[in-house]
C-alpha cells in the first residue's frame, strides 16, 4: 500500500487541512501523520478526515508535537533518558499520540526509543566521513580499528538503556492493545540510537507473541549503516521480514543524504522489495526540500515498476 508522511510538507502549512489537500491533490488518499506537528494544525486535519479526504494508514510519535518543543524534535524526549522527567514526558506524549491514532483509526504508530549516551559526532559522524574521505579503502586496518572500537563501547554501556526502552515499551504496548494499535519499532540512522539491529533483534523476539510490536523498516536509516558497514541492507531486510509492519520509503544520494525522492538515489527498490508484503503500508517520508514535480514524476516511474504496492 502506497502512503505519502506530512513531514514534507507540515512546515510550509499553518492550517491542517490544506496540508492534506496538497498531498491528496498529487495522488496519495493514504496518508502518515508525523512528528512536528503542532496541535493547532489538529482541527484542520480532523476536519479533512471527517470529510473523507483521506485514509489515516498511521501516525508518527509524537503526534502532536511536545507544546514546550518548538523544532521538529521527535527525538526531544527519551524513554532512555538519565532524567526521569524526560522519560515520563516522553512516557505521556507517547500515550497521548496512541489515543489520537485511534481516533483517526490508524493502523500503526511509529516509535523511536531513544539512544545511548555517545556523542555522535565523535563516532556515527565520524565513521561516515571516514568513508567519504575513503579510509575504509584505502587504510582498512585504521576503519576496521575504529568501527571495532565504535562497536565494542556502545555495547558496553547500552544494557541499562536497552533495559529502561523494553520497559517502556511494554507499557505502552498494553495501552495499545486496548486501541488495537500496532506499535512500529523504527530501524534508526545512527549506529548510537536504541535499539541498533543485535537489539532489535532481540527486542522483537520479545515480543513475538505480541500482535501489536513489530519492526518498521526505514529505507534510508538503513542505507546509511550499510554505507558504512554496519550491515549489509538486502540480508538485514530479509532477516527481518518476518516482524515487519512496514516502511518508511526514502532514497539516499551515497553516503549521507537521506529523505530523497524515490528512485532517484542509490537503491535497489527492486532487489529490496522482493522481502516486503506489497499490502504493508509503504510511506514516502520526504525531506521538504524536494519539489513537487520530481515526487509525481518518481511516482509514475513507481507505479508502473511496482503496481503490486498500490
Amino acid at each position: 500500500m502506497l502512503s505519502f508522511s506530512t513531514c514534507w510538507n507540515n512546515s510550509r502549512h499553518i492550517d491542517g487541512e490544506p496540508m492534506i489537500d496538497e498531498i491528496v491533490e498529487m495522488g496519495f488518499s493514504n496518508i502518515e501523520l508525523s512528528h512536528g506537528m503542532m496541535i493547532t494544525k489538529l482541527p484542520g486535519i480532523q476536519k479533512a478526515y471527517k470529510a473523507g479526504k483521506f485514509n489515516c494508514v498511521g501516525v508518527h510519535n509524537f503526534f502532536p508535537s511536545p507544546v514546550e518543543v518548538m523544532i521538529d524534535a521527535p527525538d526531544a524526549f527519551e524513554y532512555t533518558s538519565h532524567r526521569s522527567y524526560d522519560r515520563k514526558r516522553a512516557m505521556d506524549m507517547t500515550l497521548k499520540t496512541l489515543d489520537i491514532a485511534a481516533q483517526f483509526e490508524a493502523d500503526y504508530m511509529v516509535l523511536h526509543m531513544g539512544s545511548v549516551p555517545m556523542n555522535p559526532k565523535k563516532w556515527t559522524k565520524k565513521i561516515t566521513q571516514m568513508v567519504e574521505d575513503k579510509v575504509d579503502i584505502d587504510a582498512p586496518k585504521k576503519y576496521d580499528k575504529f568501527k571495532e572500537k565504535f562497536i565494542k563501547k556502545r555495547r558496553k554501556i547500552a544494557k541499562l538503556y536497552y533495559a529502561r526502552a523494553i520497559e517502556a515499551l511494554e507499557q505502552i504496548a498494553e495501552k495499545a492493545a486496548e486501541l488495537d494499535v500496532k506499535l512500529a519499532v523504527e530501524s534508526r540512522s545512527r549506529f548510537e540510537d536504541m535499539p541498533n539491529e543485535e537489539e532489535m533483534i532481540t527486542l522483537q523476539e520479545h515480543f513475538k507473541d505480541n500482535k501489536h510490536v513489530g519492526y518498521w523498516h526505514d529505507f534510508g536509516h538503513v542505507q546509511l549503516k550499510h554505507n558504512i558497514h554496519i550491515l549489509k541492507h538486502e540480508e538485514w531486510l530479509a532477516s527481518m521480514s518476518p516482524y515487519l509492519l512496514g516502511s518508511h520509503v526514502h532514497d539516499v544520494y551515497w553516503p549521507k543524504l537521506d529523505h530523497r525522492v524515490p528512485l532517484t538515489g542509490e537503491l535497489d527498490f527492486q532487489a529490496l522489495l522482493k522481502h516486503i508484503d506489497p499490502t504493508l503500508p509503504h510511506t514516502w517520508e520526504l525531506s521538504p526540500t524536494r519539489k513537487r514535480e520530481e515526487i509525481l514524476q518518481a511516482k509514475k516511474v513507481w507505479e508502473l515498476a511496482f503496481p503490486q504496492t498500490l
